[in-house]
Formats: C-alpha cells, structure tokens, sequence
C-alpha cells in the first residue's frame, strides 16, 4: 500500500538521483548492442549464437503515478527488422504491459510490490505471415520498492521476571513486521524504548529485552509497563514507526522471614476441649505470595500438652495435644519460635523481624462429666451359671466438688445388671453361649443427683461349657444283597454346638449279630457287616442304636437309633433297589412334651367339633313339624321312668297316625311286631336283624327311633332309652303282649303299656 509521505520523500533529489543511475545503465547497454549489431550482419564468417535476443532484466519503480502509460524499456533480437513484429505472454501482458511492432514495452497500471514483485512474461518475434522468426524467450520485470509501509506489531507481548534477576537476563523478544523489501533499507527496523528504560534495556536490531539493573523487588514493584518502538530505514527519521506496551510481571520468592505480628500471646481454654481441637492461630506476617512462604513455628522447650500446626495459608496453628485439667493446673507459659526454609539470603526485613514470641495459656474451670477409669471394659462369664460379681466399672468426678456417681444399664432387656453405688456386674439370668457369643451394652455414669453423665461400653464374652449333647449326621446307609462280611457299609460322624474341640466316640448300645462299630479314632467310626446274605424277601428291619460321646469335661453323650436299608446293588454296590428300614430315632424329653401338647389341643378340637355337629345333626333329623318340639323337650328334661306322667305321648301317636310323620303307605314298624306263638331269644335276634336290614336298605323312609333320640332319654331307665312313637296313654289297637315274653328286662316296659302280668309280675301301679 502506497504512503503519501514516503512518496512525496521519493519525489525529492534522493529519487532522482536513482532513476538517474537506472536510466544511465539502461542506455549504455542498449548502446553497447547497437554497436555490436552491424558488426555481426557484414561478418561473413557464420558464428553459433546461444540465443539472439539482447536485453538484461527490466525495472519499473512501485506506486509510480498512471495517468497515461510510460515507457518502460525495448526489446531487441538480431532477426528483427520492418516486416517483423513483437508479442509477449505472461503476468500482466497486455494488460499491465504492452508492446508495440517495434518491441518497445510500457506500463499502463500503477503497481505495488508488497503484491507482486517480479512478472514472468515471454516473448516472441513474428513475421508478416505470423510466423515464428525468433523462438520464445523468457524475461522478468522486477518492481523495486520504495518505503510505503510502516513496521506493524501483529500481536500483544506479556512477560514476567523473578524479583531479584542478574543484571542482563532476558525478560522477552518484542517483533514487528514490516511489509517492505527487507533487504533494503525500506524494510530494516530498529527498537527503541520509550518507557521503562529505567530498569530495562532493548536490543535495537533484535528487539531482546533485558533487566539493566538486579534490584527488581516485587513488594515494592510488581509490574512494569514498557513502551517499545520499531522504525524502518534503520531507524533514521525520516523511516515509519509503530509502538507496543509490554507488560512485565516481577514473580516472587521467599526473600522475606516470616514474623510474628506481636511478642506475647495470651489464650484462654476450657478445660473440658477435646485434644486434637484447635486453641487458636498464631498470626505470621509474610510480604511474600503464599506458595513461597515456607514457615515452621515450633514450641521451645517442646511440649506434651501444646503442639503448633501450619494452617492451610501458612500461618501457626495453636493445638492441644493432651487433655488439659484446671484442678491440676490452671496456666501454663511457654514460647514459640519461627524461621523460614528455603529463604533467599540477604532477606527483605533482616533487620526487624519479630522470630520468637510468648504464650500464656489461663485454663478456664468447668463442670465435667465423670470419666471412666478405662476406654471400654471387657469380662468373661462362664455360660449355664449365675455371676454374682461379673467385675466392677469405675467412674470418678473430675471436678472438686468430687460428687457421688450412679450407675445404670440403660437396655432393660441385659441379661447384666450393675449396682448402682459400686459398679459391681451381675448376672440377671443365666447366660447361653450357644444362643448369643457376646453381649454388648453401655453403662452410664452420672452424678448424684442431677449432674453431668457419660457412658462406657462393656463387652461381656461368653465362656462356653460343655452343657449340649452330641448329634448324629446320619447319611443314607444300606447293606446290600451280595456283601460279605467284614465290608464297611458306611461312615458315621456327629456334630456339637458346644465350642470345645469334641473328641468323639461311638459304640453300639446293645450288641448286634449283623452290625458293628469300630471307631476311626478321627471323629468318625465305621459301620461293618459281622455276615452277609442279607435278602430283600426279608421282612424283618434292621435298625441298631449308637452310643455318642463327646470326650468333654463333664462329658455328654447321646444315643440315636440308626436304621439300615437292605437293597438290591450292581456290581458297584450302587443300589437299583432298597426295601425301606423303619427309622426309629431317640426322641428326648423336652422334644416330646411340646409334641404331646400339641395333640391333647389337636383331640380336644376335634370333640368339641364333633359334638356341635352332633347336636346339629340331631335338631336336623327331627324335621320342622311339631313333633320336633315335643321332642326336644323331651330329651332335655326327660328322667326315664320317673317323668313319664308328666308327659303326653298321644300327640306322637296321633301325629303318625294320621300320616305327617310317614312317607310311605302301611302298617307301623311296632304294629308288624306280632307276639309269637312261643317266642325264644333266638327268634328275637332274628327278627332284629331282619329290622335292622330293612332299615339300612330304606332310603325312603323316616326312622322313628335313632340312636340320637335313645342318648337323650331318661338314663334312669332299667330297660334304657326307648321310644315311645307307637305308645299311647289312651289306648290302642296294638297287643304290647309279647313284651312279656321278653323277659324281665321288659316287664316295666310291658306294664306301662297295660299288659297283663300274668307271668306273675307285679305292677309298679
């Protein structure tokens, strides 16, 4: 891009003066060739000519004003002449450049280097008829340059530098650019500093930059802003400039002893703080940035009670490290110290620092709750028994009112109890290692009467005692047909739920001509056929009953029955078919009792059941008529013999009679009972019998006696309960005689129905 100034400077004599010189050479070699030209037309000696065109390379000046075109140079070849004529191709032919017949070339546009700096064109010499006289032949016009662009930073520049730097450290490189031929003076820079030359140098043909001085210091100077010039034409003034900002940042070390903003402390702390809590902080004056301050404050004479920390911004941090107590000692001085690691020799404030300070600790007096003489308390009992002194927690008041201390279990549901004065443990029921290992529960401690509490864990472990019999695991055992004697047809083991390592032992309660037990000394003991040819024809079952000891103190044992199948087995001994065994197995006695319990409520559900339907049954089988009424009347306060004139049967007779109670046609069941000509007690079970089927064969018919109705009727009765549907106190067509001959079980009856005793027996009337 073209600048007004710089070409208003070209126009003066410097400007001149060089196109002066360009046109001077121009035409001295144009010369010299048309000098040289006739010189080879009248040779008559033929020479080989690399080329014949004759030009050096063309120069045309940037920005030049086109008003109208000028010229700019010739072309030359020895073949031309008048009935030849120019071409050229290329960058800008015959647009930018143009030629004429004669090969003299002008500019027609303005041109500007920093877009194109040279154009490749080619030329060629034709004849009337256009045809190539001369081949084609290559040149350059160069466009020179002239100063119409100032130096441009093309981005912003940003440093830091550590405080304290060497005199001559880099600090950073500043650019600029400039859109000029750098090979000339159009496009050389030259930096300078504007501001901050105070505390900085700058490298005027690299734009490097450096420290002038060492006493960078960032507490008093943390940044510096430096203005930076670049000029073209090696800086003369005459040359374009641009200027840039750089920001420089002094970056911190620890050049600085941390201090403590005062020579004493005091704190006061309540006696009840936790150790490991924080009392207070020790404030530390530190100019440098916090990741280069490295303080360490430490307690002179070290400490047992007090500890100093670093806070998470560097500062001390005041900690307790034991338990404090107002009644032992109620203050406590001592000093603490600070110095710093890694600091930068000569510090900043080696003068004044404040490095060691004291600290008075008051301790505050406060009501405390008890404090148990340990963390936790552990103690064994030994299960099945009553402890009436398990072990003793112990609480005490710190304070100095010393008050009394209660204790108590807060789970009502402990199996341990405590004294409330002394802290003695107890038993409140037998405790069973086998239901629960281990019993955890807190006791609290509290002062008398209303004061402070806390609370201890207990832990009380079980101590186990050989008090359970031993089980045993029985597995599938069988004997198979083809075993011979001697062969182990099975192995028994057994279990314990006593913690002791068991030792058991087996052996057979009762001896046995089939089985015998032979012990493995390893918990085990094997079942050996005595004889074989057992059969599967075999009826009987076979079941032997072993003995089990578990070898504890004192030791217990057990005895189980344990039943053997006889099967039918391949040549493997794997069975295809087994005759089951009757498993008898040994129940105890707290086992039976339940299951006895069980089927006495299980009986006792099923009577009365029974009973409630047999009542309904019986309601049900008397219909809805109204002798259904007069019977259960009857059945509930009728006394046998001794309640019969107080009752009136004609109504059941007379209800038969006149065919509510019958279903179907015909005689009365007692009126078919004839008397028999000679009856004996032969004939009588006879005709029951008879009776009897005809009743179970009748579906149709209603029965008139049942043995429902017999339950309900007088017990005071000699002949029992019988019915009276037939019977009437008024008379009737039916002969009761033959009761007579039924003997003496049934004169009582015979005579209530107004037979004649004729047998000799008297009347109850």
């Amino acid at each position: 891009m073209m600048r007004q100034s710089a070409w208003r400077q070209m126009t003066g004599p410097e400007m001149w003066m060089g196109l002066f010189a360009l046109a001077l050479t121009l035409s001295l070699t144009m010369a010299e060739h048309m000098d040289q030209r006739p010189a080879l037309q009248t040779s008559p000696v033929l020479h080989r000519h690399k080329r014949e065109w004759l030009w050096n390379n063309l120069y045309v000046e940037e920005e030049r004003p086109t008003d109208k075109q000028y010229y700019l140079g010739k072309l030359k070849s020895t073949k031309s002449g008048d009935r030849t004529h120019y071409v050229i191709e290329g960058d800008g032919a015959n647009t930018i450049f143009k030629v004429d017949e004669k090969g003299h070339i002008y500019v027609a546009e303005r041109l500007d280097r920093e877009v194109k700096s040279k154009y490749h064109l080619r030329a060629k010499l034709f004849d009337t008829s256009n045809n190539l006289v001369e081949k084609v032949e290559e040149f350059v016009i160069l466009v020179t340059d002239i100063n119409d662009n100032d130096p441009v930073f093309t981005k912003s520049f940003n440093a830091s530098i550590k405080e304290r730097s060497k005199r001559g450290t880099k600090v950073i490189e500043v650019t600029a650019t400039d859109a000029d031929d750098p090979t000339t003076a159009n496009g050389e820079l030259a930096y300078t500093l504007l501001e901050g030359g105070d505390f900085f140098n700058i490298d005027s043909t690299t734009g490097i930059i450096t420290t002038k001085y060492e006493n960078l210091d960032r507490e008093t100077q943390s940044s510096y802003v430096v203005v930076v010039q670049a000029q073209d034409l090696r800086g003369l003034k005459q040359g374009g400039t641009a200027t840039t900002s750089v920001t420089i940042a002094v970056s911190d070390i620890n050049d600085n002893i941390a201090t403590f903003t005062k020579s004493s402390y005091v704190f006061s702390v309540k006696e009840d703080m936790k150790r490991g809590q924080r009392i207070d902080t020790i404030v530390l004056e530190d100019r440098d940035e916090i990741q280069n301050k490295d303080p360490i404050v430490t307690i002179e004479p070290p400490s047992d009670i007090f500890e100093m920390e670093r806070s998470q911004i560097k500062d001390g941090n005041l900690m307790l490290k034991k338990g404090l107590d107002y009644e032992t000692k109620s203050s406590y001085t001592f000093f603490v110290h600070v110095k710093e690691n890694h600091l930068q020799s000569p510090a900043d404030n080696k003068d004044n620092p404040v490095i060691k300070a004291q600290v008075t600790i008051q301790v505050i007096d406060v009501d405390e709750q008890p404090e148990f003489s340990k963390s936790i308390y552990n103690f064994n009992v030994i299960e099945e028994m009553m402890v009436n002194n398990i072990g003793v927690v112990s609480a005490r008041d710190p304070d100095k009112a010393n008050k009394a201390i209660r204790y108590s279990i807060e789970d009502k549901n402990s199996p341990i109890g405590i004294n409330p004065v002394t802290g003695q443990l107890f038993t409140v029921r037998k405790l069973d290692r086998e239901l629960v290992a281990n019993h955890m529960f807190q006791v609290k401690a509290k002062e008398e009467p209303n004061g402070l509490e806390s609370f201890v864990n207990v832990n009380i472990l079980v101590i186990d005692i050989n008090d359970n019999k031993p089980e045993l695991s029985i597995e599938e055992i069988f004997v198979c047909e083809n075993d011979m004697a001697g062969m182990v047809i099975g192995t028994i083991s057994a279990t314990d739920k006593d913690d002791n390592l068991p030792a058991f032992s087996f052996t057979l309660v009762k001896p046995n001509g089939n089985f015998s037990v032979i012990d493995n000394n390893d918990n085990t003991s094997n079942i050996v056929l005595k004889h074989g040819g057992f059969s599967l024809e075999d009826s009987r079952d076979y079941v032997i009953e072993i003995g089990i000891s578990d070898g504890g103190r004192p030791p217990m044992s057990s005895i189980t029955s344990l039943p053997i199948k006889v099967c039918r087995c391949d040549n493997k001994r794997i069975h295809t078919q087994c005759k089951a065994a009757q498993l008898k197995m040994g129940v105890g006695v707290y086992t039976l009792i339940p299951i006895l319990c069980i089927l006495t409520i299980l009986v006792i559900v099923i009577l009365i059941a029974m009973r409630k339907r047999h009542q309904k049954d019986a309601l049900v089988t008397l219909g809805k008529s109204e002798i259904h009424e007069q019977l259960v009347t009857y059945d509930e306060e009728g006394g046998g013999e001794m309640d019969t004139n107080g009752y009136d049967v004609s109504i059941l007779t007379s209800a038969r009679n006149d065919g509510s109670m019958s279903v179907r046609q015909g005689p009365s069941l007692y009126a078919m009972v004839k008397k028999p000509p000679t009856a004996c007690k032969g004939d009588m079970a006879v005709m029951i019998e008879v009776k009897k089927d005809e009743a179970d064969h009748d579906r149709d018919g209603i029965p008139y006696d049942t043995l429902h109705i017999y339950g309900y009727e007088g017990p005071e009765s000699l002949a029992g309960s019988l019915s009276s549907l037939d019977s009437s106190s008024t008379g009737s067509s039916l002969d009761y005689d033959f009761l007579n001959d039924w003997g003496p079980r049934f004169r009582t009856l015979a005579e209530l129905y107004g037979v004649d005793g004729s047998e000799g027996s008297d009347s109850l009337y």
